[in-house]
Formats: C-alpha cells, sequence, structure tokens
C-alpha cells in the first residue's frame, strides 16, 4: 500500500489549493481515508475523512472553507481548500484504513494505519 500526496506549495492568504492523493497497491474504494496536517511545533490534526460510501467528516474549524472528496475509479483522493489562512500552514498527509463502507469517517490519527509522504502548504 502507498500513498502519494501532491498539489501542496505556497499561495497568498486567501487563495485556494487542491491537494490530491493517489493510492497504489490497493482498491481505494474498500478503504476510509482522510487528511492530516501538522504545523511546526504541534501535533498532528485530523482534517477532514471519507468512508467508502462517500460519508464526510469535517473537522469544524475547517468545515466550510476545505472539502474532501475521493474518485475510486482514479484511486485518488482529494482536499480543496478555498479562503486560506495562514493559520493553515503545515504539512499535509493523507492516510488510509480498511473499514466497512459505511463506517464513520474518523479523523483521529489512531484510526490510520497507512499514510503518506506529506506535501507541505504554506500561506503566507
Amino acid at each position: 500500500v502507498q500513498l502519494v500526496e501532491s498539489g501542496g506549495g505556497s499561495v497568498q492568504a486567501g487563495g485556494s489549493l487542491r491537494l490530491s492523493c493517489a493510492a497504489s497497491g490497493y482498491t481505494l474504494s474498500s478503504y476510509c481515508m482522510a487528511w492530516f496536517r501538522q504545523a511546526p511545533g504541534k501535533e498532528r490534526e485530523g482534517v477532514a475523512g471519507i468512508n467508502p460510501d462517500g460519508d464526510t467528516n469535517h473537522d469544524d474549524s475547517m468545515k466550510g472553507r476545505f472539502t474532501i472528496s475521493r474518485d475510486n475509479a482514479k484511486n485518488t483522493l482529494y482536499l480543496m481548500m478555498n479562503s486560506l489562512k495562514p493559520e493553515d500552514t503545515a504539512k499535509y498527509y493523507c492516510a488510509a484504513v480498511s473499514c466497512l463502507y459505511d463506517a464513520f469517517p474518523s479523523i483521529k490519527e489512531r484510526s490510520y494505519n497507512y499514510w503518506g509522504q506529506g506535501t507541505q502548504v504554506t500561506v503566507s
């Protein structure tokens, strides 16, 4: 199982970015997926999760600005980030775990056992 994030970069406050997470080695459609982020000096925090059925769970502080989605045919997870703020600066990680089709899409780190290497997002 391999997860590879892309789409990070530097953006001005108020701008948008779309992160992607390409999965290989397994069929994404049978896995719960999530995005996490870690800012320097801070613990990793959950951003949003999605189950195989497409149900989503977004952290309250980012709800309305960030949207998680998935394309099972492309085996890819996405995170659309709008109205970015400097405090969104962090390394963003995608994660996966095998789960039931309608499982609750957790955004707790301990729920996931496959992780990507992360992609840096810097907002100035």
